[in-house]
């Protein structure tokens, strides 16, 4: 008997210590994007639960047959299901929380914020396109628009001194192949030459999404050989949201060096000629000039300090909604620069240089959008990004040292006043419209070089101080009109025609004085006997300084557009075709005219078609083709025709420079197997009349840096892209090969006789190879998730030289980064961020030939160095609180 009762026993405990396993993932109803983060509980068992992960999948195991899961996420409805163990497998469909007001369903749009939101607005896109979430830029350890882009399928970046990413090359395009739209308006440059933007005067976490356009249709504006780069901002949200986050770090270049400041808080703004009302006797004095402001200060820099704040809601109904963000970022950066060999310049030995950079930068935006009614629409955007930055360079060879001391200061601002209109049933007739007015500005006042011999002050030519200013203004309209005629046997068409006319007015301002040494050449001033900092150096200005160089110009630019476009929808097929046509007035004047007529101008216009088609080859996935003809007009300056002597080299313009003009052909295959995953693989090719780059060429005893047509240029090029998550573990890879081929007459020394010969090369700036590898790791049950990646840029083409096999080229590089965040459930988390964690050098260099085989310089592979550059690692740690 008592065997009995122990063998029951024994039955009964193993029945009750089987486990039913079950595999679940979680998704949006609506949307059927995976849901990271969901809480899964056993109703019966409270203690016993799990999160999803990357994937929005989930694993449990329950010591019980029947039982009920309770699912919950923020902004979702609770639901519960009933389990029975006889199923291994489950999904769960959430409800989005929505709102119902007075009979107004209010329902969050897909502004691709989340991964699912970006791949969702990559897979509906009519052409080809790339798209960076506001939360990948988030979990990115880059803090600035130019070093997140770098991120992206097929894009490099261009550095600015201190090695911070500043300008896009996408496909191995040039940036000036390229625009910026800011929530698809287009915003001017605070450069004074060219039109292209800077990128890093843009915070990236004011950012809903960044977009890359690949391929143009007739309704966006056509000159956007690469592409076109799209900031989308921060937008209301459907319900209350705040976010503030506050973070600091430092950069390990100066663990073991001093920063190099100066006091630029006394530039005097005007120039002298400026201050003294412009006179036409401009003759100056000592006493026009401050010397305060060249006082420099050796000593570490404070930490960096980096802040954000967003707020948004809806109001009256939910009528009006508002988002309000801000963002500050003070940053301290720096290189560190070994200069072996210049084509056209003498070094004595190494030339060794050190940057010190404070960078300060601050955003504001405001976006406002009210709903008239189910038909009517209005939106209302201004924002404001301003950028500061002080930097010192401190150069020295065995003979000579050159410091600069240069403040620079930018801003960009937008205001768009957008409507949206519904006619006829359902909407059927579409009108949309926007007004918009921006403004570039920027200013280098006193910008000093000092020029030593040894340790004392150069005789003559001791000092270069120059002023700077100017400013890019545009009024702009565009009309869209769209009739969607829908036939249930025949397909659907969309009809669309539309407008687009920008006024810009753009004004350049220079001056420049040099100084000599006002003890002369029998008393030099020596650094420790007579001086100890530059503002304690005597100097003599000369009397007259340079105020007319051609810098000082006038531009106008006025360009009309028309387009007309009809998609075709029928069962799994998309068809876009259209034709854009735009004409360019382009014009300057110039305000001191020497030898050359102060006015020029050019007008042209062009006819752009384009076509485009997608097929759902099967679900969730399509094929894409596409071709768009565009253009790439000359830069403001560029047409001028001016003589400046610059830095490195002489440079001059070219009045008789044509736009570029360009066929381009994508085509791309795309597979979406879940909403936050994506493996694209896709070919392009372009053909470029008349590319515009910058060469050297000589003309009589001088050589000339300029912009000139380079007859016909072909690129081509392949990329994959590759976004795959796991339960906890993710992985986002994607390469681009790219071959572009343009051939010009080179000069060759033959004997005694300069000769020339034929060369073809790449287009300048473009890399064949460029990579990019994230891994990215998430537990959500504990709050943590991390990314580490690494960012491989190819050998591409630098400098373009006159001479046969004399171009200046960067070597591979490769940077290496890391991010991690700790998350609570009160909203709060913490981060980490660390940035070019190898310090690998920037390396350039002149590809070993005939021409530099008596150069007696330091070389690799044969090749003689031009220059390398370290950057140094950056660290920071901050907090972050989401409400």
């Amino acid at each position: 008997m008592k065997s009995k009762w122990i063998l029951g026993a024994c039955l009964l405990a193993s029945v009750n210590a089987q486990a039913w396993d079950l595999k679940g993932k979680i998704r949006d109803a609506q949307t059927g994007e995976e849901i990271i983060g969901a809480s899964v509980v056993v109703k019966e068992e409270p203690t016993k639960g799990a999160v999803t992960g990357l994937d929005g999948s989930f694993n449990l195991s329950v010591g019980r047959k029947k039982y009920t899961l309770v699912c919950s996420y923020v902004g979702y409805q609770k639901y519960e299901v009933v389990v029975d163990g006889s199923k291994s497998e489950i999904e769960i469909p959430l409800k989005s929380d929505d709102v119902l007001l007075e009979g107004i369903t209010v329902i969050a749009s897909n502004p691709g914020r989340t991964e699912a939101g970006a791949r969702g607005i990559e897979k509906q896109a009519m052409n080809v396109v790339n798209v960076m979430s506001a939360k990948a830029m988030e979990l990115s350890p880059d803090i600035t628009v130019a070093n997140v882009i770098q991120r992206m399928s097929g894009v490099t970046v261009e550095r600015n001194s201190s090695g911070e990413g500043q300008y896009a090359i996408l496909r191995g395009m040039d940036k000036r192949y390229n625009y910026t739209l800011i929530n698809g308006v287009k915003i001017p440059s605070p450069d004074n030459k060219n039109r292209f933007v800077p990128l890093d005067i843009f915070p990236s976490e004011m950012l809903d999404r960044l977009e890359v356009t690949k391929s143009l249709t007739a309704d966006m504006e056509g000159d956007g050989i690469g592409g076109a780069v799209n900031l989308v901002m921060k937008d209301a949200p459907s319900e209350r949201q705040f976010t503030a986050n506050l973070s600091t770090g430092y950069n390990a270049m100066y663990f073991d060096r001093d920063f190099q400041s100066f006091n630029y808080g006394d530039i005097a703004k005007q120039s002298p000629y400026e201050a003294m009302g412009k006179p036409e006797d401009y003759k100056v004095t000592m006493d026009n000039f401050r010397m305060s402001n060249l006082r420099m200060d050796w000593k570490k820099p404070l930490p960096d300090l980096t802040a954000g704040i967003s707020y948004g809601d809806r109001f009256f109904n939910n009528k009006l909604g508002v988002m309000l963000a801000g963002s500050f970022l003070n940053t301290y950066r720096g290189k560190e620069s070994q200069i072996y060999y210049q084509p056209g310049t003498t070094h004595y030995g190494i030339d060794y240089r050190n940057y010190s950079s404070q960078q300060t930068r601050a955003g504001v935006h405001a976006k406002l959008d009210y709903t008239i009614n189910d038909n009517h629409k209005l939106t209302w955007y201004n924002g404001y990004m301003d950028m500061s930055e002080a930097e010192v360079r401190d150069g020295q060879d065995d003979k000579e040292r050159q410091v600069r001391m240069k403040w620079n200061h930018q801003y960009i601002f937008n205001s768009t006043l957008k409507g949206e209109h519904l006619f006829l049933e359902n909407g059927k007739l579409k009108l949309d419209w926007s007004a918009v007015w921006s403004k570039a500005f920027s200013e280098t006042p006193d910008n000093a070089e000092i020029y030593l011999q040894g340790t004392h002050v150069q005789t003559s030519g001791a000092a270069v101080r120059r002023w700077e200013h100017n400013s890019d203004q545009d009024k702009a309209a565009y009309v869209n009109l769209s009739y969607k005629l829908q036939n249930a046997a025949n397909g659907t068409f969309d009809f669309s025609v539309g407008g687009m006319y920008r006024d810009k007015k753009r004004d350049s301002f220079f001056n420049e004085y040099t100084f000599n040494s006002a003890t002369g050449s029998k008393d030099p001033q020596y650094l420790g006997e007579d001086w100890n900092n530059f503002d304690e150096i005597l100097l003599t200005p000369r009397p007259y300084g340079n105020i007319g160089d051609p810098l000082n110009y006038d531009a106008t630019e006025r360009i009309g557009a028309a387009y007309g476009m009809v998609k075709y929808t029928y069962g799994k097929w998309e068809f876009i075709a259209g034709v854009r046509m735009e004409h360019t007035n382009q014009g300057y004047v110039l305000k001191f005219a020497r030898d050359v007529d102060p006015e020029g101008n050019q007008k042209y216009t062009d006819i752009l078609p384009s076509f485009h088609t997608k097929y759902n080859v099967h679900e969730n996935a399509n094929l894409r083709f596409s071709y768009a003809r565009s253009i790439n007009r000359p830069s403001f300056f560029e047409i001028v025709p001016y003589s400046i002597i610059n830095e490195d080299y002489k440079e001059k313009g070219n009045p008789d420079l044509k736009h570029t003009v360009a066929d381009n052909v994508d085509v791309r295959y795309e597979f979406f197997p879940r909403s936050s995953e994506q493996f694209m693989v896709g070919v392009f090719y372009k053909k470029l009349d008349n590319p515009i780059e910058y060469g050297l060429i000589n003309e009589g005893q001088d050589t000339y840096y300029k912009p000139m047509n380079f007859g016909t240029a072909r690129n081509l090029g392949a990329e994959i892209d590759v976004m795959k998550y796991f339960n906890w573990f993710g992985i986002k890879a994607n390469y681009t090969y790219t071959h572009s081929k343009v051939t010009t007459d080179k000069r060759v020394m033959d004997g005694s006789e300069v000769t020339s010969k034929r060369q073809s090369r790449p287009l300048f700036g473009q890399a064949a190879h460029v990579a990019n590898l994230s891994f990215l790791f998430k537990d959500t049950k504990h709050g943590w998730e991390g990314q580490l990646a690494g960012s491989y840029t190819g050998k591409r083409l630098s400098d373009i030289s006159n001479w046969y096999d004399d171009d200046i080229w960067e070597d591979g590089y490769f940077q290496l980064d890391a991010s991690v965040e700790k998350s609570w459930k009160n909203g709060i988390s913490v981060f980490a961020k660390a940035s070019n964690l190898l310090d690998i050098p920037l390396l350039r260099f002149i590809q070993k030939g005939p021409h530099t085989a008596d150069v007696d310089s330091e070389r690799k592979d044969g090749n003689v160095i031009e220059r390398k550059e370290w950057h140094g690692q950056s660290f920071m740690l901050g907090i972050r609180y989401r409400l």
